[in-house]
């Protein structure tokens, strides 16, 4: 069976990013919170509001940018997986979620929503500065051919044109009736091109 584990998270800053090390690899962690707004009408017409707050942590290069630009109420966009938390203290076991970042993007605060800020790291790229998109460079479209039509035989055979433009019926004159040229169509013909 396939298995699917995506999060796409938009919101506000909670605290400052925390940057700590790992010992044994001498890599970056970063550990932030991030408030995701959700607001709606309910049916007695009273507007309502909730806010969820998540968890994120953040590694390498992607942890170092963050902790670099990024302060506790900006806006960020996140894109990673989820992963569960589990230990257990005073005999008693405790659990939580939260989000590790495989990308993120900077948004802009100006902006409603946020949306069209900088750019921030993709997954496998570390960015240099905020303002350096780190992922894949984009591409033109590859153009889209045309499928080969086959026979049963698997012989291709002609691909279907397009439909041939009406044909107007030619004009029936009667023998020895020869149709008019304007004058200003007629060729101009020199004894030149008279081969005789």
């Amino acid at each position: 069976m396939a298995n699917l584990n995506k999060v796409f998270l938009m919101g506000n800053m909670t605290r400052d990013p925390q940057v700590s090390i790992i010992p044994s690899t001498q890599n970056q962690v970063c550990d932030f919170g991030l408030a995701v707004n959700r607001t709606w009408t309910g049916p007695d017409g009273i507007k309502k509001e909730e806010v969820t707050f998540v968890d994120c942590t953040a590694f390498g290069k992607t942890a170092e940018t963050l902790a670099k630009y990024k302060k506790k109420g900006d806006p960020l966009f996140v894109e990673g997986r989820l992963k569960l938390d589990q230990w257990e203290k005073d005999g008693i076991k405790h659990s939580r979620m939260r989000v590790i970042i495989d990308s993120f993007q900077f948004l802009n605060r100006s902006q409603p929503g946020g949306y069209g800020g900088q750019a921030g790291c993709a997954p496998g790229a570390p960015a240099a500065d905020p303002g350096e998109y780190a992922g894949e460079p984009q591409s033109a479209p590859a153009p889209q051919q045309r499928p080969q039509y086959r026979a049963p035989a698997g012989r291709p055979v002609a691909q279907p044109g397009p439909a041939p433009a009406p044909q107007q019926p030619a004009p029936n004159y009667d023998a020895g009736d020869v149709p008019s040229v304007p004058a200003d169509d007629a060729p101009q013909i020199s004894s030149e091109d008279i081969p005789f």
